[in-house]
């Protein structure tokens, strides 16, 4: 039996440390504060092997160098697919700890528990990443999920927060079952839940109705991870009543990792099956942007419209190789580089638009988008952050977005046939429709009059929460920089898309 590699798992060896450490920590001390700090310290930490991991060949200690890292027979891999999304992971939840840090200062919470919890999510995120079998792909996916479903109702006596708790329960036990009774008819027909074991193996039982019935369950259970419609009715209402922070960690770290299991099991398990998932994709991805945006625009509460927008946004990232998958194009390379890239930047901007929506909400006592009304004139500051990430999810130059949205056309329209230029131009109609509704946004912030009878002064005087302001700062530094220089997501995404030149793709 071969040893384990313990340096490719060192970040999951940090996390559950620190996951062990905080829950200690919190029983052994009533200052809640170095239960943060413990979080921080082992957020800090668990980037560094993955830095080192990744720059493996230039380091004098690293004696792995030049192959990807395979753990428990081909179970779990550390390449540069895993290590791209290991580095999206824990920047998201460190960006989630920084605001829940501030959010839970504003009063009186649980603070031991939920980081505890908080960790736990995201350690089940970076697992997901290395991920090769069914197996290990449903613990880190549940290890994901079942922290989030308790972060959800954090705010006990709301009854908002209780019934965001229930709805994302009830909808993420439908979608184990499915994911399941999906699997279990794979394992049935193949004998095999190891991901390159199946790729081999379906080709041989391809036209097997059971073997088509068990790919599109499979789907089904990823589709309501990543809240693509139709199953997407939970995203609106969980994303209004739970904590904001766990929302921003929902929006981008449980959904992210739903489409890692979504691009691993297609990619990695099913690539000589692309005709039964791809048509599949495309039509969700189409209906996802479309069915997205076209709601959002009736929203008048933040963070549901950013919940709508969330949908809309999994439509775009599915696109590229949707269409690429379902006319066996050539190019499914540059599909899954597109998809990475457009995931990479929307973790930064989502992250920065939940951050700047916290600040504004917590001052002015409401998410509902009236209330927000002549922001420019109290808070120019937050106007303008409101503003950058905005009008970045709607792909305005020079900010992140823009490239997101221009990686995922190129990839569409380099398809070169008719899935591909079809749903380009629904992409490029639903961009305009999602441009009305950020703007909207803006106009309430900057155009319109201040309501009746609010204390400008006491909202000017307030302060924002240092956590929060870093957060802030950060990803809206991550904003400008990505925009100006989109070539550090491209190479992020290039560089992940190794593992499908790996397996032939393309």
């Amino acid at each position: 039996m071969s040893a384990i590699d313990y340096h490719a798992l060192l970040p999951e060896i940090i996390l559950a440390t620190t996951v062990l450490v905080t829950l200690v920590v919190d029983l052994m001390t009533r200052k809640k504060y170095l239960v943060a700090i413990t979080a921080m310290v082992g957020m800090f930490a668990a980037i560094v092997p993955v830095l080192t991991l990744t720059f493996c060949d230039s380091l004098e200690f690293c004696t792995a160098t030049g192959a990807d890292r395979v753990l428990f027979g081909g179970s779990y891999v550390v390449d540069a697919y895993a290590l791209v999304f290991k580095g999206v992971f824990i920047f998201a939840a460190f960006i989630a700890l920084l605001l829940s840090i501030g959010y839970l200062e504003m009063d009186r919470y649980y603070e031991g528990e939920y980081y505890f919890l908080l960790i736990a999510s995201a350690l089940g995120a970076v697992a997901m990443a290395s991920s090769r079998d069914f197996v290990t792909m449903i613990v880190a996916l549940e290890l994901v999920s079942g922290p989030a479903f308790l972060l959800a109702g954090w705010r006990k006596g709301d009854p908002r927060s209780n019934e965001a708790a229930l709805k994302f329960f009830i909808t993420g036990v439908i979608a184990l079952a499915l994911l399941l009774f999906g699997v279990s008819l794979l394992y049935g027909l193949t004998g095999t839940q190891q991901f390159d074991q199946l790729a081999v193996a379906s080709a041989g039982v391809a036209e097997m109705p059971l073997f088509t019935l068990g790919v599109i369950f499979v789907l089904l259970g990823f589709g309501f991870k990543v809240s693509a419609v139709p199953f997407h009715f939970w995203t609106p209402d969980t994303y209004e009543g739970a904590p904001p922070p766990v929302t921003a960690w929902l929006s981008v770290g449980s959904k992210g990792a739903g489409f890692v299991g979504l691009l691993s099991v297609t990619y990695l398990a099913f690539p000589e099956v692309s005709h039964i998932w791809g048509p599949v994709l495309w039509l969700v991805a189409l209906l996802s942007m479309t069915v997205g945006n076209i709601v959002a625009i009736k929203q008048t509460n933040v963070m549901r419209l950013l919940g709508y927008s969330s949908i809309a946004q999994a439509g775009f990232m599915l696109a590229p190789f949707g269409a690429a998958a379902a006319s066996n194009a050539d190019n499914l390379d540059q599909a899954f580089s597109a998809t990475v890239t457009y995931l990479v930047i929307y973790a930064v901007m989502n992250l920065g638009a939940f951050a700047v929506a916290i600040i504004i909400g917590s001052r002015v006592g409401s998410y509902e988008l009236e209330d927000w009304a002549g922001l420019n004139r109290w808070a120019p500051g937050l106007a303008m952050a409101l503003a950058v990430f905005f009008m970045s999810l709607a792909g305005i130059p020079p900010l992140a977005g823009w490239f997101a949205k221009f990686a995922m056309f190129q990839a569409t329209i380099g398809v070169g046939n008719w899935w591909g230029y079809s749903i380009a131009i629904a992409a490029a109609i639903n961009a305009v429709i999602a441009l009305v509704y950020y703007s909207n946004v803006l106009k309430v912030a900057f155009m319109d009059p201040v309501p009746q009878g609010v204390d400008i002064e006491a909202f000017e005087s307030a302060e924002v929460p240092g956590p929060i302001g870093f957060a802030l700062g950060l990803t809206a530094f991550g904003v400008i920089l990505l925009g100006v220089f989109p070539g550090l997501a491209a190479n992020l995404g290039e560089f992940s898309a190794q593992v499908v030149a790996s397996i032939g793709l393309g």
